[in-house]
């Protein structure tokens, strides 16, 4: 009966994952924001840095409070400062504004980020059922990833091309829904696992080498899903001359690939070692980027997009429950200092961005297999080392 109980507690934790994908926005929305208020490729491409670049300032100061307010009351903090900013728009629409709304839901994305995934852990115990959940979570932000754009477009059919942002109070409304169903979820605190944390604390923990592959393995996983979201329909457009109706068509595909793929991952991660899954999918994920460079084919463009999304839907879980093992006592520290990384989607865009405007698409494409390289490297490197009590190659 507890353990049902936990189970069913478990479930408004995960559909809270689906506020997570309301970032993913940025990728289609930007391209009505670029229309809207003529802005170049480089100036379109600080869009998603708008979103993602919180994570590194926010990352480790909340992961290091987390424990005197506690993880539930941060993840609602998180979706009041989404709310907020998703209705900003509605009331007066500018430049201006709109770049207030990404900012405010990148802040509130980055507390929500940084306080749920361990919320997690208050209501599962198994380590492996931890990892598996942690996809399903993905499972579930993928789902939302793919809705999202959808939402842009039905706000752009109803409305017209002008209105693409009344998007913003419709994933309000839907933040607000799932803030109220956690509010009246009765969860167990956590412990308190450190009084006094310092910032130079969290970042001693990068002295560990392991911690610190995995932590530049965020960085560059999340650096490699926001970019191919924001280059899929820019490639198309560029190579193939595709209209504005057929673009969309591309993030589509990407995120629904994505959702396969973590879907997938949530359930073979129960039976498979996660750093064996983690080398095969990467490995699949460069061949896809070779390919998407090397033939210029609508067709095998779109297979190719498809193809990194599923390939590399389940690498942040495996990679942010490995870090979790190193350093089990310290899980709100090592939340703070990960998410930090996801800095890396609002870093590397601005580079595709430039490298799109001065050496062309196939450029920004190049980009993102560096980032797959690294990630490659961090497969190989960690996957044979200990973790904390466990071994990541079982």
């Amino acid at each position: 009966m507890v353990k049902n109980n936990s189970y069913l507690k478990a479930i408004p934790v995960l559909a809270a994952f689906f506020v997570m994908g309301f970032c993913d926005i940025v990728g289609i929305s930007s391209d009505y924001m670029q229309k809207s208020f003529n802005w170049s490729p480089t100036m379109t491409g600080f869009v998603p840095s708008m979103v993602f670049i919180w994570f590194l300032f926010l990352g480790i100061p909340v992961g290091n409070r987390m424990s005197k307010y506690g993880r539930k009351n941060t993840v609602l903090a998180s979706m009041a400062v989404t709310v907020v900013g998703m209705f900003l728009p509605l009331l007066v629409y500018s430049s201006v504004t709109c770049v207030i709304a990404y900012v405010l839901l990148g802040i509130g994305n980055a507390i929500l980020q940084i306080s749920l995934n361990p919320l997690l852990n208050n209501v599962i115990s198994s380590p492996r059922l931890l990892t598996s959940s942690l996809t399903a979570g993905q499972v579930i932000k993928a789902v939302s990833s793919l809705v999202g754009p959808e939402i842009v477009l039905f706000a752009t059919l109803h409305f017209g091309d002008d209105k693409w942002y009344y998007c913003f109070p419709i994933l309000g409304a839907i933040t607000l829904f799932f803030a109220l169903w956690l509010t009246f979820t009765p969860i167990r605190r956590e412990q308190v696992e450190e009084s006094k944390v310092s910032v130079s604390d969290s970042f001693n923990l990068l002295k560990n080498r392991t911690i610190l592959i995995l932590f530049l393995g965020i960085f560059f996983i999340v650096g490699v899903d926001v970019a191919t979201n924001y280059v899929s329909s820019k490639l198309m457009s560029i190579r193939y001359d595709w209209t504005a109706e057929q673009v969309k068509f591309a993030p589509q595909i990407y995120f629904f690939s994505r959702t396969v793929g973590a879907l997938l991952g949530a359930f073979l991660l129960t039976r498979i070692a996660g750093a064996r899954y983690f080398k095969v999918n990467i490995l699949a994920c460069i061949m896809m980027l070779v390919l998407l460079i090397s033939v210029q084919n609508p067709a095998v463009s779109l297979l190719c997009i498809g193809g990194i999304g599923f390939f590399a839907s389940s690498v942040f879980s495996i990679i942010y429950s490995m870090a979790f093992q190193e350093c089990p006592t310290k899980m709100n520290q090592i939340s703070g200092l990960m998410l930090t990384a996801v800095a890396g989607g609002g870093v590397v865009t601005p580079v595709i961005g430039f490298a799109i405007d001065n050496a062309g698409i196939t450029a920004g494409v190049i980009v993102i297999l560096l980032c797959v390289l690294y990630l490659t490297y961090c497969a190989f490197a960690v996957g044979e080392r200990k973790c904390g009590e466990q071994t990541y190659n079982k």
